[in-house]
């Protein structure tokens, strides 16, 4: 049976091949996007199956405007999902207050109050799944991205949390976390911080001059065609998987960060429990209590 799905930063990546394959296979999609005109040739193909809206996330009023818009034009939606967002690179001290405040309202709030603004909704119909697309980044940390991956993490913790207090409406949540692929992420839509002479040795200085063409970029193995195939695939199955990690390069470097820190913490095991109160001293504040 056709679905209706609600797709934020649908003009380009994973917005818009997910888009495009929904469209294909039947669906009806609400997108929105900041150029709405980037949708015009889907529009001529699709006709009434593609709903569209102008929208800058940041704009919270607007983007509560555009959700409660399209449940009604609509009737029903039964997948949401939060996809806009871009990279901020170079060393926390390069960027502007503005680029942070930016970046997080972008990547991190905006995913959030998306999640407000749907929920009501969902909740009444009965139920739904919502689909964050988030990045290996929320799971795995590169030195001058300390930003963005702020928002990675942050994202991760929210859903986390957020995946249980919904469940019980029958709204899951699924955390799209790919590696590196190949859409215009980097070089096509990065945002860099002013380069300080301070970082031009490091990791900072060495990001500025890959992603301006002096240096190789990073191996791209992921296909954004086959990534939003592997995220329709998943809202087909009867159970919401709290995490899709999409990519060999994302494979690899979570399980390398997640086994690194687990064995940092079975390390520290004995300092851990050396903490706890003595059995005395808790039953005393029990006691007290």
């Amino acid at each position: 049976m056709p679905r209706t799905w609600f797709v934020t930063g649908t003009s380009s990546g994973f917005g818009r091949k997910l888009t495009e394959q929904l469209l294909n296979r039947g669906d009806r999609v609400a997108a929105t996007a900041r150029r709405v005109e980037a949708l015009d040739d889907l529009a001529a193909r699709h006709g009434h199956r593609l709903w569209r809206a102008p929208l800058d996330v940041t704009d919270t009023t607007a983007l509560r405007q555009a959700v409660d818009q399209a449940f009604a034009d609509l009737g029903r939606v039964d997948v949401v999902v939060s996809n806009a967002g871009y990279g901020l690179f170079g060393a926390f001290e390069e960027l502007s207050d503005a680029q942070i405040d930016r970046q997080i309202v972008t990547n991190l709030t905006a995913s959030i109050q998306l999640a407000r603004a749907a929920v009501p909704h969902l909740r009444r119909q009965g139920g739904g799944r919502f689909v964050q697309v988030a990045s290996v980044g929320g799971q795995i940390a590169f030195p001058a991205m300390s930003l963005y991956h702020a928002t990675k993490w942050g994202i991760e913790g929210f859903w986390e949390s957020a995946a249980a207090d919904l469940a019980p409406f029958g709204i899951g949540v699924t955390i799209v976390e790919p590696g590196v692929s190949r859409t215009n992420f980097g070089a096509g839509s990065a945002v860099l911080g002013a380069p300080m002479p301070e970082y031009a040795d490091g990791p900072s200085g060495q990001l500025r001059r890959m992603l301006s063409g002096e240096l190789p970029p990073l191996p791209a193995p992921g296909d954004p065609a086959k990534i939003a195939a592997a995220i329709i695939a998943s809202v087909d199955r009867p159970d919401a998987p709290l995490r899709l990690t999409l990519g060999s390069d994302a494979y690899a470097l979570a399980t390398a960060a997640l086994r690194d820190r687990l064995a940092a913490l079975e390390a520290g095991r004995d300092l851990a429990f050396s903490t706890d109160a003595d059995v005395a001293d808790d039953v005393a504040a029990t006691v007290a209590l």
